[in-house]
């Protein structure tokens, strides 16, 4: 295995077809890089003014404008297309913070919902409500690739390594996100480095990084890490592609080496259960 991988970072607004009207410019210059797999961060299609803003835009599974921009961008860049999060309709009135994949012919091989959802308190009266407009999803989901199994996640995900345990073995793992200015400072890095190393795989991290028309400030700090925890490539704020190459041969010695994850004991419980 030997890939081109790319991460995209941008300062999603609140208009939709601004939006993916810079996303489809920077697949291309992914594209032009020579990336065959590319992942897009957190509310690519929408960084919206209010927390409910989501819930105008949201899509029926399988129908809608921004699934169907997906799978025309990644036909029509012939590449493996991580959709970011973009919101599909749940039963309650809420939506699902959905993470599509495309493959090259533009079919898509899998959703996963965001099952950790950002209900936090932050210091300086920063304060975050997801599960107001988004439902949990309920179960971890890995899809296969030309380069081996893909984990998938989003964002608030990343603080429970419980679930990249659950993908034990896979070769690469994706976070698209939308970490704030507070949070990533403070974490961003240092939690994706440790998602790399315990579990040995590729980590892609595509984050939105800037001054939103809402008045959040997010972090940036896009990145591709190897599975020795080392940095492959980075942004900084603003907008841009990240592009660095996947080893497979690499991640393997890697695993060889060190086979920590051979040596993985069975989940245990504290005495208080």
């Amino acid at each position: 295995m030997k890939v081109q991988i790319a991460v995209v970072q941008m300062v999603s607004s609140d208009v939709v077809a601004d939006n993916l009207a810079r996303a489809g410019s920077l697949l291309g210059q992914a594209a032009a890089g020579g990336a065959e797999l590319v992942l897009l961060p957190e509310n690519f299609a929408q960084m919206g003014r209010d927390e409910k803003a989501k819930l105008a835009i949201m899509e029926r599974d399988g129908d809608g404008p921004i699934q169907s921009w997906l799978a025309a961008q990644a036909q029509r860049l012939g590449l493996w297309l991580v959709g970011g999060s973009m919101p599909l309709a749940a039963a309650d009135g809420r939506c699902y913070s959905a993470c599509l994949v495309f493959d090259p012919t533009g079919q898509r091989q899998a959703r996963y919902d965001k099952m950790h959802l950002f209900d936090v308190d932050l210091a300086g009266g920063e304060s975050y409500r997801e599960s107001r407009t988004i439902a949990p999803g309920s179960s971890p989901v890995a899809v296969a690739t030309p380069w081996g199994r893909l984990g998938l996640s989003i964002c608030y995900d990343l603080r429970f390594p419980e679930l990249y345990r659950s993908y034990a073995g896979a070769e690469l793992l994706v976070v698209p996100s939308a970490f704030t200015m507070q949070t990533g400072a403070a974490h961003w890095e240092c939690l994706l480095r440790t998602r790399a190393i315990e579990n040995h795989a590729y980590v892609l991290a595509a984050d939105q990084g800037g001054l939103h028309e809402n008045g959040r400030q997010t972090f940036g700090g896009s990145m591709i890490i190897d599975p020795w925890g080392q940095v492959l490539a980075r942004l900084d704020q603003g907008e841009g592609v990240a592009l660095a190459q996947a080893d497979g041969e690499f991640l393997q010695r890697c695993r060889s080496n060190l086979p920590a994850l051979r040596h993985a004991r069975p989940a245990f419980t504290t005495p208080d259960g």
